[in-house]
């Protein structure tokens, strides 16, 4: 569809403009403070940028209707786009750049640029989520579209308070179509030292389309269909006066396959050969020794000091662990009989150690405030991927898989973080803020030998006595990020901003080093070339971001607008042969205008939304060409009309997501969903009913469409990539506090 219809469709809907509730938006107010437009408690008013809090009543409301946490959050989020219904958050951005998610501040993102940042955390035990759009400077690698802030409960001093929430959700398709949902939370304690511990326990069944079809297993990126997760997170804090405070925080969270149906393959895997393309669907009888799973655990402490001579000291010390486990996945030898394939199948472990320490001084005059500090963080990388009895896959068609042999994925790695940075805030008048920053980042790789994946398949196959590894190395690079913008307030409420801001990514170590070419013709697999660590050091790829935005509330609205540009001389490209990323010169740039608005018509009444129209460009021979449909945003807008009256609350609300193309035939289609919500406060407690996709809409998910881009006719035919979107479904649920 042309620029100029996706202008002319998302207009219709702006009229309606929505997402969150309007009992909400005396919460929006100027004055609300957040941390993560600077690092230091500052008020939304104080800063230039697009800011967004999505408050503990937004999320609840949400996710008791049925909805995970990153599809409430492409609800709420004006710039974020739409989220996927499986376990990858790929493709998920704002702006149409990357986001950098924390939880209470410790990153949740990694240079191996893994996608499950929203598989992290049970929404029971979140408080509040910070939102800033765009690039950022402040806080370093990784921040090029926006930053994702989620901010954990914590306990406060008195009696103990339990919380205690139950679920279930069904389409009643068939008897394993059901989720339930179980969380208890204890907090309490006295003015000096309380805290909080809280679990939420999740079991999902099986998911169906709108046509009443099961929805085929993701055997890429993997899904949450048969599938278990336990969140457990406690928090600490102590206040032995008003100048200091110490928050403990420590989580366990597992989440992972727990059921015995798998996507069949056909006999000898026909449909991946194409010798029988349609010969792929779910059956019982799935078993693994190896399955998909996301565990991790955080621990971190946050230390805040009042007068450390005449300024306020911040810091924090913290430590991420996570193991990614994977799909089982077929490799087989091209050119081989479709009826007796050859070839390998695995699936693969990645393990990701993150540890660091943040120092922070802020200092506080009349009218000007300086922040400034260090960042450390040092990050390990290791993986692995499980070979399964090959025969006996062919026999199952995929779905009886022994491990035999256990070889590398990636080169292992460790990077190396160190930063410095300052920001400046100067009240120049009454009504006229200045704020400016600049940081300066260094990070140091060092990459092991390593054995290229095929060298080392053909070795536990008895294909090749050997093979030289690729040499690792170390290299060293740094990116200095600069921001400035200005804000005036102007009568009644509204502000105005201009706001420059640089950010960086760069490219995955894992798959930007460990390949090479090799001479196989003496039965030992020696190494012809390969990529050299020490002489092709990897590029901060610098996004540049201007933005013009305005702000304001009234006794029964608020809302916030604001136009962007961003730009970047490189760009990251995905090899669809191997998956591998390599560092194009090409330039890149997005522009786009997002926009919220929430209306109360009467104490009973409201109406809202949010749009976000987006275009993404590459420049090719000196053309500025679409930016390919795996990569870019598509244009949103999501509309809310709510009613609520003495503890009874009704929403319904639409999503429309815009068709996207590019310049090689590739098309993602949108779609439009309602849902519908309710919840009823009782004499104990409040019970939630929700309706998902109200209409029964059967429709492709952004992240299905991009699958079989990526993996399809390489790796099977498109339709075994095919991930449809859930059908209408049904969820009860009750909380109550005590």
């Amino acid at each position: 569809m042309s620029r100029a219809n996706t202008f002319k469709g998302l207009a219709v809907l702006s009229p309606l403009l929505l997402a969150v509730t309007a009992a909400s938006h005396a919460e929006n107010r100027l004055d609300s403070v957040v941390v993560t437009g600077s690092r230091a408690p500052t008020q939304i008013s104080q800063v230039p940028g697009s800011i967004h809090v999505v408050y503990q009543e937004q999320i609840e409301e949400q996710v008791r209707s049925g909805k995970s946490l990153k599809e409430a959050l492409g609800t709420l989020i004006p710039s974020m786009d739409v989220g996927p219904q499986g376990r990858t958050n790929y493709g998920q951005n704002m702006r149409g750049r990357s986001v950098l998610v924390m939880i209470d501040g410790v990153s949740l993102n990694s240079s191996r640029g893994l996608s499950r940042q929203f598989d992290s955390i049970d929404p029971f035990n979140i408080e509040r989520i910070e939102v800033l759009s765009g690039a950022s400077a402040i806080y370093g690698g990784g921040a090029t579209g926006g930053i994702v802030n989620i901010i954990t409960k914590k306990g406060q001093g008195g009696p103990a308070v339990y919380e205690t929430e139950l679920g279930v959700t069904s389409g009643f398709n068939n008897s394993d179509d059901r989720d339930l949902r179980a969380a208890q939370s204890i907090s309490g304690g006295n003015d000096t030292l309380h805290g909080r511990l809280g679990v939420a326990v999740q079991k999902n069944g099986s998911f169906y389309d709108g046509n009443g079809d099961a929805v085929l297993p993701d055997i890429s990126q993997t899904d949450l269909q048969e599938n278990r997760s336990v969140d457990l997170l406690g928090s600490l804090q102590w206040q032995p006066d008003e100048n200091q405070n110490l928050q403990l925080l420590g989580q366990f969270y597992d989440s992972g396959y727990d059921g015995d149906k798998g996507l069949y393959l056909g006999e000898n895997l026909s449909a991946v050969t194409g010798a029988d393309p349609e010969a792929f669907d779910v059956r019982s009888g799935f078993n693994s020794d190896r399955e998909p799973a996301t565990r991790r655990y955080q621990l971190s402490a946050n230390y805040r000091h009042g007068d450390v001579l005449g300024q306020t000291l911040y810091l924090q010390a913290f430590t991420r662990s996570e193991t990614m486990d994977f799909h089982p996945f077929p490799y087989l030898d091209r050119g081989s009989d479709p009826n007796a394939p050859t070839g390998y199948y695995s699936a693969s472990r990645q393990n990701t150690d993150l540890a660091g320490l943040k120092a922070m001084l802020v200092k506080d005059w009349n009218r000007f405030r300086v922040s400034y500090g260090v960042d450390y963080d040092r990050e390990t990388f290791d993986s692995d991927q499980m070979l399964f009895d090959f025969q006996r896959v062919l026999d199952s068609g995929g779905l009886d898989l022994d491990r035999v042999n256990k070889l590398g994925r990636y080169p292992d790695y460790q990077v190396d973080s160190l930063a410095a940075f300052v920001q400046a805030d100067w009240q120049i008048t009454d009504t006229l803020r200045f704020s400016s920053g600049l940081r300066h980042q260094r990070m140091d790789v060092e990459v092991d030998d390593f054995i290229a994946v095929a060298q080392q398949v053909k070795i536990a196959r008895g294909q090749l006595s050997g093979a030289d590894a690729i040499p690792g190395g170390s290299n060293d690079y740094h990116a200095t990020l600069f921001n400035a913008g200005f804000i005036q307030e102007l009568n009644n409420g509204h502000q105005l901003w201009i706001n420059y801001s640089q950010g960086f990514e760069l490219a995955d170590p894992a798959k930007y080093y460990g390949r090479g070419s090799y001479d196989e013709s003496s039965g030992y697999a020696e190494l012809k070339r390969g990529i050299d660590v020490d002489g092709q050091p990897m590029d901060a790829i610098k996004t540049e971001q201007v933005e013009l935005g305005w702000r304001g509330y009234g006794e029964r609205w608020n809302a916030q607008s604001a136009v962007y540009y961003s730009w970047s001389d490189k760009t990251l490209q995905i090899n669809s042969g191997d998956l591998s990323v390599d560092v194009e010169d090409d330039k890149k740039r997005n522009y786009g205008i997002e926009a919220q608005l929430d209306y109360s018509l009467t104490d009973q009444w409201s109406l809202g939304g949010n749009a976000h129209i987006v275009r993404s460009e590459e420049k090719n021979d000196g053309e500025w060409d679409p930016q390919l449909a795996t990569t870019a945003s598509l244009s949103k807008a999501t509309a809310y009309l709510g009613w609520q009256q003495r503890g009874t609350r009704a929403r319904v609300q639409s999503t429309y997501v815009h068709d996207l193309d590019d310049d090689y035939d590739n098309e993602i289609d949108g779609y439009t969903l309602v849902d519908l919500m309710a919840s009823q406060r009782l004499p104990v407690g409040t019970v939630s009913v929700g309706i998902q996709n109200l209409f029964d809409r059967d429709y492709g998910t952004i992240w299905g469409q991009r699958a079989q881009l990526f993996y399809g006719g390489y790796y099977g035919p498109d339709a075994m990539f095919d991930q449809r979107g859930r059908g209408r479904t049904y969820t009860l649920s009750y909380s109550v506090k005590y």
